[in-house]
């Protein structure tokens, strides 16, 4: 059976402290990391894209396990600590506690909110279009609608209705 660290040992007890703030800087990175990989007006590369997909498939399993054990952890520090380390454990617990949570949120679907709203303007009036500005164009059923590119770059998505279709505009 493991010895829990008691004040009458004080480096299993330090030992314990560093674990879980590594596992406190462990859950955070692991819900962190896919956002700053695949963040708007970033270069995404596929690797840096498979990286981000993979530990967000990942977090919610991992999230849960690093949070039990920084409550077992706290629950032993508790043990035999003073008030400024069970204070110190006990707030461990609520990075950890959020890492779980946020693991389980669609962080993406958040980060790349489709664009509800579209306004049009004829080709002519819509001064803010350089004539090189790259589009994504459009024609269905006699109707034809383009989509700069840098207008949507944000949001990646927008969603219309060309010629009395609904599409969905990405890139």
């Amino acid at each position: 059976m493991a010895e829990i660290p008691t004040q009458s040992n004080p480096s299993r007890r330090r030992w314990a402290g560093a674990v879980l703030f590594l596992l406190v800087l462990a859950a955070v990175a692991v819900v962190t990391v896919p956002m700053q990989l695949i963040r708007p007006f970033v270069p995404q590369t596929p690797d840096r894209v498979a990286v981000s997909y993979g530990l967000r498939s990942w977090s919610p399993l991992l999230t849960l396990l690093m949070a039990l054990a920084g409550v077992a952890i706290a629950a032993g520090l508790w043990r035999g600590g003073r008030w400024w380390s069970r204070t110190l454990a006990v707030l461990a617990l609520v990075p950890l506690a959020g890492a779980a949570w946020f693991s389980r949120q669609n962080i993406f679907e958040k980060m790349f909110v489709p664009l509800g709203t579209t306004a049009f303007a004829q080709a002519a009036e819509a001064g803010w279009v350089a004539a090189e500005d790259p589009v994504l164009a459009v024609v269905l059923n006699g109707e034809a609608a383009a989509y700069p590119v840098r207008q949507i770059a944000y949001h990646h998505i927008v969603q219309d209705v060309v010629g009395g279709v609904p599409i969905a505009v990405t890139y």
